[in-house]
């Protein structure tokens, strides 16, 4: 069997997993909608009067979008990990062709999918609810690339902690631990000016800042012209992430 052929085939096996899953297809979409109802419609900005979601609507997509860039990956992978290892299924792929980097790269994939799908409901719903406005432009197609790179980081760093984690309740544990706390200080729903100044250069260090600082240069205009770096950091995080992830896949337990 040829590389693309054991790739499609993992990536076959794995969506339709997820779809048997209907706990997790349905919180796939519903925690980010809540953020949105809750933050867009319910909070509102309050561009004049100062403090948080004082920024226009379209300065928060960003954070909207990095809800399922960030927490899918990470619990999706980890605990497909957790699984894989009470299953003993490492031990019955070490038998076949499928290598690890194929393997890691076939659940990827399926991630792509899903958080595509998530990501254009959300974008959707943000435009539909909110005082959210984006101007049209030939610009907005880097965003399919910003959101590849950014699911391909967190496949990756969601492989590492299902290493690490010995349970499945010790992965989504751990995602939680550290995505809730990436999702507000990447420069996502919080201004760089309300965080104190020995703080704001730990932004620097969340690989998240780079998909948020992305996105916004596409769609929030007045962010300034980011784009290029970002994305530019950003593939360089992807690729040493799923590489690190990739080697940190366990052929047997």
């Amino acid at each position: 069997m040829s590389r693309a052929r054991r790739i499609r085939a993992e990536v076959t096996a794995g969506w339709h997993s997820f779809l048997r899953r209907r706990t997790a297809v349905f919180f796939t979409f519903f925690f980010p909608v809540i953020l949105v109802v809750i933050f867009g419609a319910l909070v509102r900005t309050q561009p004049t009067d100062g403090g948080l979601f004082a920024e226009p609507g379209a300065y928060y997509i960003p954070g909207y979008l990095a809800t399922v860039v960030l927490f899918t990956p990470l619990s999706r992978i980890g605990s497909e990990i957790a699984r894989h290892r009470d299953g003993n299924r490492f031990e019955k792929l070490a038998t076949t062709p499928l290598t690890r980097g194929e393997w890691l790269l076939a659940q990827t994939i399926v991630n792509i999918a899903i958080i595509g799908i998530a990501c254009v409901l959300i974008l959707g719903l943000v435009l539909a609810i909110t005082d959210a406005t984006i101007a049209p432009s030939i610009g907005l197609l880097w965003l399919g690339p910003l959101v590849v790179l950014g699911v391909v980081l967190f496949c990756g760093f969601g492989a590492i902690l299902g290493r690490v984690s010995e349970t499945q309740d010790g992965v989504i544990a751990a995602s939680n631990t550290i995505a809730l706390p990436l999702l507000f200080l990447s420069d996502t729903f919080i201004p760089l000016s309300l965080l104190p100044e020995w703080f704001v250069p730990a932004i620097e260090l969340s690989p998240l800042t780079y998909f948020s600082r992305g996105v916004r240069a596409v769609t929030y205009p007045p962010a300034g012209d980011t784009l290029v770096p970002a994305i530019a950091i950003l593939a360089g995080l992807a690729a040493v992430f799923f590489l690190a992830g990739a080697y940190a896949i366990p052929r047997t337990e």
